[in-house]
């Protein structure tokens, strides 16, 4: 199957077994996450980088992240064994960082399944410490997409099947034609997709996602409450204005500053764990932070002010506000000016 060039800022991470209806087996996880490896590793200085834990109280980490950043380093600025976070709250140290690394990743497959889920063949096959590995593996994909700094879109060009369903909602921004369906078919077999429904109910809700793990039923792209962007049409017709979107999207990403969608990302999936207790954090890099009640929305917009901080900072920031004051197109960090969209 032909998939459409990309930005060069841009690089596929591919499911390519349509003969195994992208089935996932060890062989092809292990070939998706070393992909994603790959996408998030330094080809100069061989270091992976990756977006710190979705930990509220990690944020104070990185504000001392960026103050070393912008100071002259001195011995012992960071603990034994820390991760350096500057490349993360500084666009030009992310620049260089990153350099030679995709700024947005397509999660894609070919032939006509986006992908059917684990192999069952071969589970049924392997041995138990292998059975273990095939679903620790499993879950090292999905924190590799959730980490990654380059955003990930999803190109679901075909059916979405229970680990495969996880797949595709794992994406930062999943796109499918109406005519695919999602399915969570795992209780029909008497193996109900407990791990799959982790991403799925975080994306469509608790009680949507009950019923898919309940009932082992399909769901249309367009009854997927908003989690997926669905383009018109099915069959080639589908496929062709998919491509389109994807294209458009990866477009529009590929244009804004890399540093500042990697903070942003972090940010997001991070305050979306902020809920109304009383308190949140872990007691990690200045204690757990007190919690105001309610639904959670006042103890994140407070953390999430913190963040802005830290974005405005940036000089990527400083640079697109200059940019829209003098009514002119920014130039981020690393970009040598060539237009990419």
């Amino acid at each position: 199957m032909f998939l459409p060039a990309l930005p060069r800022r841009a690089s596929y991470i591919l499911l390519n077994t349509p003969h195994r209806r992208n089935a996932l087996s060890l062989a092809e996880l292990t070939s998706l996450r070393d992909q994603l490896l790959r996408a998030n590793t330094s080809p100069t200085t061989g270091r992976t980088l990756l977006l710190p834990p979705f930990k509220p109280s990690f944020l104070p980490r990185l504000e001392a992240a960026h103050a070393r950043s912008v100071a002259t380093p001195t011995p012992g600025d960071l603990a034994d064994g820390e991760e350096d976070y500057s490349w993360l709250v500084s666009a030009r140290a992310f620049a260089t960082a990153r350099a030679g690394l995709p700024s947005v990743l397509v999660l894609a497959s070919h032939g006509p399944v986006f992908s059917s889920g684990h192999d069952l063949r071969e589970l049924r096959a392997l041995p138990s410490g292998q059975v273990s590995e095939t679903f620790r593996l499993c879950a090292e994909v999905m924190s590799l997409l959730r980490r990654s700094p380059a955003l990930v879109v999803g190109r679901i060009a075909g059916d979405a099947v229970a680990a495969g369903c996880q797949l595709a909602l794992t994406a930062d921004l999943p796109v499918a034609h109406a005519g695919v369906r999602f399915r969570l078919p795992g209780a029909a077999l008497g193996l109900p997709c407990s791990s799959p429904v982790t991403a799925v109910g975080r994306r469509v809700g608790n009680g949507r996602a009950f019923w898919m793990l309940a009932t082992a039923g399909d769901v249309k792209a367009g009854e997927m409450g908003g989690a997926v962007r669905v383009v018109e049409g099915e069959g080639e017709d589908g496929v062709r204005a998919l491509d389109g979107e994807v294209q458009s999207t990866v477009g529009r990403l590929v244009g804004m500053s890399p540093q500042q969608s990697a903070m942003g990302k972090w940010a997001f999936w991070t305050q979306a764990g902020i809920t109304g207790g009383e308190g949140y954090g872990d007691g990690e890099a200045g204690g757990a932070l007190a919690g105001s009640g309610g639904d959670g929305y006042l103890d994140a917009a407070a953390w999430a002010g913190r963040v802005m901080a830290l974005h405005a900072k940036s000089e990527d920031a400083k640079e697109g506000m200059d940019a829209f004051l003098q009514k002119r197109k920014a130039v981020w960090c690393g970009f040598d000016g060539e237009d990419d969209a």
